[in-house]
């Protein structure tokens, strides 16, 4: 028993690494199970197909960046500091796997994005509930931020969305030009975005 649910996280990881490191298309089930040091039975026992892989990496990595975010925003502080330290602990995530690997990732959730939401309705439909929750939870520290008079937005689902809008494209930004300095003038940016006093 506990082979086999080894064998899937082995597969699971092992697909993670490979996606972040050279993108979805490219890859083929055989190199994700020599990577994980799994047969090729195995990959099937678990998966379904490589778009079922991509739908349980994308949501392994959801259930551990739900995790942070719900640390963050509603840990206590004030709003915009807790924003703040969302954008702080992105940037810092960043900056560790640029010294782990010498780039920076980008987001799991962007890249995928870019690479299949033309090409696989699965996985852009299961990115656009991501992206709608991440917009709810920052919908919600907006709220309180505008209510305690901190910002001036009219509309704060918007606002949210602007502010995860920016995020994920300065993290691209931060992996186009392999420098997590991009991620720089975020906060500044963020301010100026929400109107903040």
């Amino acid at each position: 028993m506990g082979r086999t649910s080894d064998a899937r996280e082995k597969v699971l990881g092992a697909a993670r690494t490979l996606i972040e490191g050279r993108g979805y298309s490219a890859l083929g089930v055989a190199e994700i199970c020599k990577a994980a040091g799994v047969p090729k039975g195995s990959f099937y026992y678990f998966f379904e197909s490589k778009e079922a892989l991509a739908l349980a990496v994308v949501d392994e990595h959801w259930a551990g960046q739900r995790r942070d975010w719900t640390r963050i925003l509603g840990g206590d502080g004030e709003p915009l500091g807790r924003l703040r330290q969302l954008f702080e602990e992105t940037e810092a995530g960043q900056r560790a796997v640029q010294q782990g690997c010498g780039t920076v990732s980008g987001c799991l959730f962007g890249n995928l994005t870019l690479e299949l939401s033309n090409q696989t309705e699965a996985v852009r439909i299961r990115l656009q509930e991501i992206f709608d929750a991440q917009v709810d939870m920052v919908e919600a520290v907006v709220a309180e931020a505008r209510d305690r008079g901190d910002i001036d937005v009219t509309d704060p689902h918007e606002a949210a969305r602007a502010v995860v809008a920016q995020l994920e494209g300065q993290v691209m930004f931060a992996k186009l030009y392999n420098s997590t300095e991009r991620l720089g003038p975020l906060w500044q940016n963020c301010l100026a975005l929400l109107g903040a006093h």
